[in-house]
């Protein structure tokens, strides 16, 4: 049987994930030590980036409306990213971050531009082979802090939500989709995934100063 579509993906690109594992704002987080000034700039442009991934889901879901089945799983995906907006909410009111006046850095706006550019103009099996990498790793991320003692970690928060057994039926939904929408298209979806996987690396390392 051929490795699925997703496996294969993730495997090649796992030099990508190994370095934002390794960078310097998630080993921050992972001790404790990232720069509360440092996380705070970290969910504004995170909050920015989550409204183009959810718009970029709507597209997905728009394309694939023919298929009510597919559009219905897209539609389940799409509370997750609302869900995972109303946790950003919850951090700006305590951290007092004003998330409808949210100017983009560089590597935000460079993965948002590339999300849209793939929503609007590619097909669905291209879209989701953009997206996968977010949830994928960030549910990777989070099942790899939480193997550490973290109880009286400050972003414990944001650990947990990352390593929950919600995120990561999130994530395999979506990797279920893409295995089922992208196999007959394996090079726009290998490039689109890497890509998707090198505008992550370079949002972490975005906050590498503190």
């Amino acid at each position: 049987m051929a490795e699925p579509l997703h496996r294969a993906l993730w495997a090649r690109n796992a030099g990508l994930a190994e370095a934002c594992l390794r960078s310097r704002f998630v080993r921050g987080l992972a001790d404790g030590t990232l720069d509360p000034e440092a996380f705070r700039r970290y969910v504004a442009q995170d909050a920015f980036f989550l409204r183009a991934f959810f718009s970029a889901y709507a597209l997905a879901a728009a394309r694939a409306a023919a298929r009510i089945e597919v559009a219905r799983r897209l539609h389940a995906l799409m509370q997750g990213v609302l869900d995972e907006l109303e946790l950003h909410r919850a951090y700006a009111e305590r951290l007092e971050i004003d998330l409808e006046d949210v100017t983009p850095n560089a590597a935000a706006q460079g993965y948002t531009d590339f999300l849209a550019r793939t929503a609007w103009h590619a097909g669905v099996g291209e879209i989701l082979a953009a997206m996968t990498p977010c949830m994928r790793l960030y549910a990777w991320l989070g099942q790899r802090l939480s193997a550490g003692d973290h109880e009286g970690n400050p972003y414990r928060e944001w650990i947990d939500t990352y390593a929950s057994d919600e995120f990561e039926a999130l994530a395999a939904e979506l990797e279920g989709l893409l295995d089922e929408l992208a196999a007959d298209i394996p090079a726009p979806a290998e490039a689109a995934y890497a890509e998707a996987m090198r505008h992550e690396l370079a949002f972490f390392e975005a906050f590498a100063d503190g």
